[in-house]
């Protein structure tokens, strides 16, 4: 599958059959994430691969939804400030680096069947606490890794037009 099937592919899956994941595919959308592009290549971050069989009341705590703890892993991207390329103006590029990796990581699962869904409304309080986080370190997002259960819907997009301008605003 080329990229652009693979982006048109890709949607975000809320029901998860309980299927464990191979551990070739899990090292596979690892790999992906290790490999996407970093400012300096310093890979600021982290990712933390929870199994949910067991821990589906204390996982919910970090995002109340049932089906984030349907699929059997939840991956939770984490950075580390102190470690990332920092510009001149003083902006830190890890949650930039994070989330590059992070897509790297979901358009991997779905090139091999593997539903995602980028969670970014979550309790940071309670991510630290159940993953057991240090300071330096910062929750940036999760999503839960499974098989798909359900077709995907309709993905509204805009338009080029109204996302692209050429040489000024």
């Amino acid at each position: 599958m080329n990229f652009i099937e693979i982006a048109k592919k890709r949607y975000s899956v809320r029901v998860y059959k309980p299927q464990p994941i191979e551990d070739e595919k899990l090292q596979q959308v690892l790999e992906a994430a290790r490999l996407a592009p970093t400012a300096a290549n310093r890979q600021p971050f982290k990712f933390i691969v929870i199994h949910t069989k067991g821990r589906g009341e204390e996982l919910m705590r970090i995002y109340s939804a049932p089906w984030f703890v349907q699929a059997p892993i939840v991956i939770c991207a984490c950075g580390i400030p102190s470690q990332s390329w920092t510009r001149r103006d003083g902006k830190n590029y890890y949650e930039v680096d994070v989330t590059i990796a992070m897509d790297h990581l979901i358009l991997a699962a779905a090139d091999l069947g593997l539903g995602t869904c980028w969670v970014g409304a979550f309790n940071s309080d309670a991510a630290r606490q159940v993953l057991g986080l240090p300071d330096e370190v910062e929750p940036i997002v999760l999503t839960p890794l499974g098989y798909p259960d359900a077709q995907a819907g309709y993905k509204s997009r805009k338009s080029l037009d109204d996302l692209v301008h050429y040489e000024h605003w």
